[in-house]
């Protein structure tokens, strides 16, 4: 394919001949990676003249050398570029007195937002801090780590994962989850599991995202998104694994690509099979019992994204694509209550669940470039819709008392439709306006049928309608950058519980954000930012019909909940090293006003059981700090280390006690990857977390390492990588100080595991380097698309 590629250039520049009878010239030199210092070959070098018609050009060969002669008498420009690279430009003059021009050489530096159209996985992770985000650039050390998103997310700086899967961002669990910048509105926990680690391309943390961006979730914005190729031609890649432990899963996605002419076509194909262990252990001191509770969920679940781009001209593009993820799972096992002093009064519940649900996106976009570079206006819809059904069969062993077999089917539906405008003008060299207005319409609809003797059938419909407008205005100076924006904001919302109305409010916000750069040198940044939030109660915590149940635990919603707003502020600074990496350091202060938290007391139906419920309550600070680096130490050895510190008055009502809590924590997490030959790379992982106090109980601390390797060959077209987490099996979450009945416990899942994985990758012609919309890139555009 490479000598193709030569060819081509060949015939199609090389057209000299009209001039044979001229005095003739050569320009020659060598093109190289600005930042590695090693050759570039294939590079592309084209001469146009002053009227901008091609004269020739060439390919550079393997040592990154370009050689062009018979070039006639004249002025020209000289123009060397290569996917993934910023272009080299220069204006050189052909005369008698002087015919040859040595380039000697040309340093070509990696350009990010060109290398976003192009699915081959990086080496190595990179972190890349930006005016509102932080960019996790997936490489082949974190797509080793596991199998599915869920899998990787605890080696991404400020982000944990707990037992249940349920992820925080900087300690904070109102977070909003985005694939490709859209809402997925399934279980985060569930989502995540259901995205092969394979098809992530990168991984945004938006911890202080502008007015421009839907301003739900208190600690900000995790957005995953999804490899698109834009190859010329046919292309793609298979990804194939297998998690090996006491019970074995199975992961496999295939990306293709197809672009010809004015069409691109492409898809995301992606599995993961097999069955997973949830396990654990609560022993509860006031009534002398303990709980214990073995669960293996037999899962299967699928990821498609198809999607089309039609390039109608140079101005003008629309775009379609669609998510489709079908998930079921049957989880199977039971809960234990012992008591060991008295085992006639031992009680075992039965579980016997089948869940189904399938989560779809659908979404259009049409992008007009006016005259000006960066002047345009996008029109975009999408259609997301969740049907979730859980079927679930409940029986008793033992001294069961009024505990009787019981059947019950849970149907959710949630449909959300939104649309948006979003223009931007470029005012001059150093000054950007960007407008934008969106409406998001949200349907659910909820039914619980029962036949057992404690709980009773229910309906419940909920709907939230949000119209929206935003500007922003930015200008550049020399070493200072600034952007100010509002968002202004209706919010309605109506809630219908079995036939009667319980809950509707209509809430006008505004929500102000401000950026200040400065840069003083190209390896010193300082930013600073602001900007209001919203954490509007999910369809869980406001839907009344209960959504956990075991024989010692209710949970239920509070349909009357308001939102809670935070006054979110930031510095951040990062320090760039030349040729090996950089390192970010910020802290961030958080005031939240009606503040939701979780209100723990003893279930009334029933003794010695919990029932969770939520509540608002009054204002709370929140703060931390961060520090994170990606550094290449030698050639063969580098690393990305991160620690994080929160701290936070953690309030909620336990019993019949308010409670205020501090909680102070620290994680630590360190990835070395060493590359002992140009195939084998060897990699290491660390993580640890310190003790934290939550209002229901004290967590201890964890920690857990993580070895593995990968192999590339066939000139790097293939790979196998070995993983072995958990190596010494610490990965466990264990609690002491339960309240508001006296318990400890601890919850352990089958984390000690082998992971084994096959890459393979085709075809890949040379790129167009097709922006197909700004949502593809790190830069997420949409005008509050979340």
């Amino acid at each position: 394919m490479k000598r193709l590629l030569i060819l081509f250039f060949c015939v199609l520049f090389m057209n000299t001949s009209a001039f044979a009878n001229e005095p003739l010239g050569r320009i020659y030199g060598s093109v190289m990676d600005g930042e590695l210092a090693k050759p570039i070959p294939y590079a592309t070098v084209v001469i146009t003249d002053s009227k901008g018609e091609l004269v020739s050009g060439i390919s550079t060969t393997e040592d990154g050398a370009f050689n062009i002669e018979k070039i006639p008498n004249g002025t020209y420009t000289v123009k060397v570029q290569f996917m993934g690279y910023k272009p080299y430009t220069t204006e050189i003059v052909i005369s008698a007195q002087q015919p040859n021009h040595n380039l000697n050489i040309i340093e070509l530096h990696p350009d990010v937002a060109m290398l976003d159209s192009v699915t081959v996985v990086a080496e190595r992770t990179t972190i890349e801090q930006r005016i509102d985000r932080k960019v996790i650039n997936v490489g082949k050390d974190l797509t080793t780590a596991g199998a599915t998103a869920a899998d990787i997310m605890n080696n991404i700086p400020s982000v944990h994962v707990d037992q249940d899967g349920n992820i925080a961002l900087r300690g904070n669990a109102n977070v909003r989850i985005l694939v490709d910048g859209k809402p997925s509105h399934m279980d985060a926990a569930q989502l995540l599991r259901q995205i092969p680690s394979t098809s992530i391309k990168s991984i945004e943390l938006i911890t202080n995202p502008s007015a421009k961006y839907n301003p739900e979730g208190m600690s900000g914005i995790i957005n995953i998104v999804l490899h698109k190729n834009a190859n010329d031609g046919f292309n793609g890649n298979v990804n194939l694994g297998v998690t090996a432990s006491e019970h074995t899963r199975y992961n496999g996605t295939l990306d293709l690509n197809y672009r010809k002419d004015k069409l691109n076509f492409y898809g995301n194909f992606g599995g993961n099979i097999g069955e997973r262990l949830n396990q654990g252990t609560v022993n509860l001191y006031e009534d002398d019992y303990r709980q214990k509770f073995q669960i293996v969920d037999s899962e299967a679940s699928y990821l498609y994204k198809l999607g089309v781009d039609f390039f109608l001209n140079d101005r003008n593009t629309f775009s379609f694509y669609t998510n489709q993820n079908v998930y079921t799972g049957e989880p199977t096992g039971g809960i234990d209550i012992i008591y060991p002093n008295n085992p006639t009064l031992d009680l075992r519940q039965n579980i016997f669940m089948n869940n189904e649900n399938t989560n779809s996106t659908y979404n259009f976009a049409a992008d007009h470039k006016f005259n000006d570079d960066g002047h345009k206006i996008i029109l975009e819809a999408n259609l997301n819709q969740l049907d979730r059904n859980e079927d679930s069969n409940f029986s008793f062993e033992g001294n069961t008392g009024n505990l009787e077999a019981y059947h019950d089917l849970v149907n959710e539906n949630i449909e959300i439709f939104t649309t948006n405008v979003d223009y931007e003008n470029p005012l001059s060299e150093t000054a950007k306006l960007e407008v934008g207005v969106e409406a998001q319409l949200m349907d659910t609809d909820n039914a619980y049928n029962t036949d057992s003797n404690l709980y009773t059938d229910a309906t419940y419909q909920y709907k939230r309608d949000i119209y929206s407008f935003y500007s922003t205005f930015g200008q550049n100076f020399e070493k200072w950058s600034y952007q100010l924006g509002a968002r202004l904001e209706n919010y309605k919302v109506d809630a219908v519980y079995n036939g009667e109305e319980v809950y509707s409010d209509e809430i006008f916000s505004v929500y102000p954000s401000g950026f200040v750069n400065y840069t003083p040198s190209e390896s010193n940044s300082y930013q600073m930012s602001y900007s209001r939030r919203v954490d509007r109660p999910s369809f869980g915590q406001v839907n009344p019909i209960r959504d956990v149940s075991s024989p010692r635990l209710t949970v239920s919603g509070n349909p009357e909940l308001r939102p809670q707003f935070t006054n979110s502020f930031e510095i951040n600074y990062t320090k760039k090293f030349e040729k090996k990496g950089s390192v970010t350091a910020g802290v961030f202060f958080r005031n939240m006003n009606d503040e939701i938290n979780q209100i723990f007391s003893e279930d009334p139906n029933e003794d010695g059981s919990l029932l969770i419920q939520f509540a608002n309550f009054e204002d709370n600070n929140s703060y931390g700090i961060e520090l994170s680096t990606n550094y290449k130490f030698t050639d063969w050895w580098s690393t990305n280390t991160s620690f994080e510190a929160y701290g936070q008055k953690v309030k909620g009502i336990v019993g019949e006690e308010s409670l205020e809590v501090d909680n102070t924590a620290w994680t630590i997490r360190t990835s070395h990857s060493f590359k002992t030959t140009e195939q084998l790379t060897l990699q290491l992982f660390g993580f640890y977390r310190s003790a934290s106090h939550e209002l229901q109980f004290d967590m201890e601390p964890m920690f857990f390492m993580n070895f593995g390797a990968r192999y590339s060959f066939l000139n790097d077209a293939a790979m196998f990588s070995l993983n072995f987490n958990d190596l010494f099996n610490t990965q466990e979450f264990k609690f002491t100080n339960g309240r508001p009945i006296a318990h400890e416990g601890e919850f352990k899942g089958v984390t000690q595991n082998v992971y084994l994985g096959f890459t393979y990758r085709f075809g890949g012609a040379e790129s167009k380097n097709l922006k197909r919309k700004e949502r593809e890139k790190n830069e997420l555009n949409g005008g509050g698309m979340f």
